[in-house]
């Protein structure tokens, strides 16, 4: 079964509280879109992963960032509260995002890149997840990178069994 892939947008695909000024990847009037690497569009396909907005943007990835990634309009994680980020952490518990996440995978493999996985999600999700989870954690200040992407790669081929996605 093709794993999911959830993905934040801030912090994880757009860098924020790291070396300024950002390097830019065009103009837009979005003051935000320009630190969006387009190439990262076709590198997120090329994982062989069902992609799927898991970000506060909600259906505004689809109209901003999508066009800009080279994206297909991807389904949206639709959360709670009508999808209103707590300001921080409520206690020790797992980040607000989590428990959507696992409810939306229903059991089907999948991976999430943010900025803000910690232990207590990982935790939470193996313990309440049947399927493999890659919650792979990505560093704010940069965003997404090869690395990142090596080991989502990684990941993707001890599940799938195929080597070089």
């Amino acid at each position: 079964m093709t794993p999911l892939l959830f993905l934040d947008v801030d912090g994880t695909l757009i860098p924020f509280g790291g070396p300024d000024p950002y390097r830019e990847y065009g103009t837009s009037s979005h003051p935000l879109l320009p630190r969006l690497d387009p190439a990262l569009g076709p590198r997120l396909l090329a994982l062989g992963c069902a992609p799927v907005w898991a970000t506060t943007w909600l259906d505004d990835a689809n109209e901003l960032l999508s066009p800009w990634l080279g994206l297909p309009p991807l389904p949206v994680v639709e959360w709670p509260e009508g999808g209103e980020a707590p300001a921080v952490r409520r206690g020790p518990g797992p980040h607000w995002k989590t428990r959507a996440l696992v409810d939306r995978a229903a059991g089907r493999p999948f991976i999430w890149l943010d900025d803000e996985i910690t232990g207590v999600d990982r935790a939470w999700v193996r313990a309440r997840h049947p399927g493999p989870a890659l919650l792979h954690r990505v560093d704010h200040r940069y965003g997404l990178g090869e690395g990142d992407l090596a080991a989502v790669e990684a990941w993707v081929a001890s599940i799938t069994g195929v080597a070089g996605v």
